[in-house]
């Protein structure tokens, strides 16, 4: 056993009994070659089934690099343009006004800048395959899905974005707020413009290149469907929250672009030398140029990531750029990472929401190059904030995606209050902090209107805006 090795699983098999993780399997490559495959628990619980390389998780939004990688070829095509406007190639689409429509192209709805807020409508999307799952009965989720709409057509999903009113968070490009529902718009742009089916066309054209045979979009199209994974979530039952089994996958036919692959460790290692190898292997899926466009920084997402195509990049990463991507849905905790400098590559699949994914990521990394487990990785360098500016950021911050945080402040400190937890905030820059959660720092940033006043918060990736 590699040196490291012993260092990280202690670290992860804490990490995964912190978090009631039924099963898990991570999977680490140096320069394309394995040098690491684990799998931690079981497929299934109750007929303790084991797990593979090769045992099909729900990926959720590691699928949108697929997607992402699926407008890149088109566009080598000649086909499209990532400048392109959207709606050239859908003409029903419409946001607020003539001026904020036509100037939203392709590559904002890729890099999460069309400037549109967190919206609903991915449950609108999903809403018939969550009304049919007992797992969300007598839930918050269950309340929530009576107030959204059925979306099941990519037309409905127009629709409902152009009858949104509300305030963009800023002109096409300016500024980042994760955005399902643009993914779920360029699942119809592949559609439109390459006359096959946005699954047809990811199945044809990069799954099958790549030979990732039990990468699918649902369950039922594998050859052999015996080696996948349960579903496991976490509810509250009599005050507590356990964790249950929960098969059924969830779906949204109108939005599989942006989140419901399914896949195996040993498929996503495949997928992922495309990238470590700047598209050299395997050859002919995408050129050089694309990877190197899909791979840079378009749009800050806070100060130590950026947001390329579909993929995120942390630039300042030790040892060199990290390029990363994760994904939650119910009973999925996926990520995936390539660090092309070092050759190093990997995939941690979970199947329970709820985990945190990317500190296993970071485990890795940290034991592979000699450091503790749960080091941080970049220094948290604390600013003085003058007291009297607290009350700037205080209050209750919501999205129309139902998430809320709110900022309090408590004895000349700000704290970050969510889910009945508390978290105190450490000033690093001018509007920007950082706080620690479990192992890692997360970063959010204020955000304020021409008069100066905070109208807004980044967190989660997402823009909550300041209600009370």
């Amino acid at each position: 056993m590699q040196q490291w090795t012993e260092a990280f699983e202690d670290f992860a098999k804490k990490l995964m009994e912190e978090s009631e993780v039924p099963g898990a399997v991570i999977a680490v490559a140096r320069d394309g070659e394995w040098i690491y495959q684990k799998s931690f628990g079981v497929r299934d619980q109750e007929q303790q089934l084991p797990l593979s390389m090769d045992t099909v998780f729900g990926i959720a939004s590691v699928t949108k690099s697929f997607t992402c990688a699926a407008i890149m070829q088109l566009q080598e095509a000649g086909k499209l343009s990532v400048t392109d406007p959207v709606v050239r190639y859908l003409p029903e689409f419409r946001f607020l006004d003539d001026e904020m429509t036509n100037a939203i192209t392709i590559e904002h709805f890729m890099a999460h800048t069309p400037g549109m807020p967190p919206l609903p409508y991915l449950d609108g999307a999903m809403k018939r395959s969550l009304e049919q799952d007992p797992a969300i009965l007598g839930t918050e989720a269950e309340e929530e899905l009576k107030t959204v709409p059925y979306l099941d057509t990519y037309e409905e999903v127009l629709d409902a974005i152009a009858k949104w009113e509300g305030t963009a968070l800023g002109a096409p490009g300016t500024a980042f707020s994760y955005n399902n529902d643009g993914y779920g718009l360029l699942g119809a742009i592949i559609e439109r413009v390459s006359n096959m089916s946005y699954e047809q066309y990811l199945t044809e054209h990069i799954l099958d290149p790549l030979g990732m045979t039990r990468t699918v979009f649902a369950v039922e199209d594998l050859a052999d469907s015996e080696d996948v994974t349960t579903l496991y979530t976490r509810k509250k039952i009599d005050g507590n929250e356990q964790v249950i089994a929960a098969p059924l996958w969830h779906d949204a036919p109108a939005m599989r672009a942006c989140g419901f692959l399914k896949s195996t460790a040993r498929d996503l290692m495949a997928y992922l030398e495309m990238f470590r190898t700047g598209g050299e292997a395997p050859a002919g899926v995408l050129s050089r140029a694309s990877i190197q466009q899909m791979t840079a920084p378009h749009a800050r997402c806070d100060g130590y990531r950026s947001y390329g195509y579909g993929l995120m990049i942390s630039p300042a990463f030790p040892g060199g750029a990290l390029i990363e991507h994760g994904g939650s849905l119910k009973g999925i905790s996926s990520h995936v990472f390539v660090q092309p400098q070092t050759g190093l590559s990997g995939v941690v699949l979970c199947n329970v929401d709820g985990v945190p994914v990317r500190d296993l990521v970071l485990g890795v990394l940290n034991t592979i190059s000699n450091r503790p487990a749960d080091a941080l990785i970049y220094p948290i360098e604390k600013m003085e904030l003058p007291g009297e500016r607290l009350g700037e950021y205080v209050g209750l911050y919501k999205s129309q995606e139902w998430m809320k945080a709110e900022i309090v402040s408590k004895e000349n400190e700000l704290y970050l209050e969510e889910d009945g937890k508390s978290y105190p905030l450490i000033p690093v820059g001018a509007d920007s902090f950082v706080f620690r959660r479990g192992r890692s720092a997360s970063w959010i940033d204020f955000f304020r209107s021409d008069e100066g006043i905070v109208e807004r918060m980044s967190y989660s990736l997402r823009q909550l805006t300041k209600v009370g």
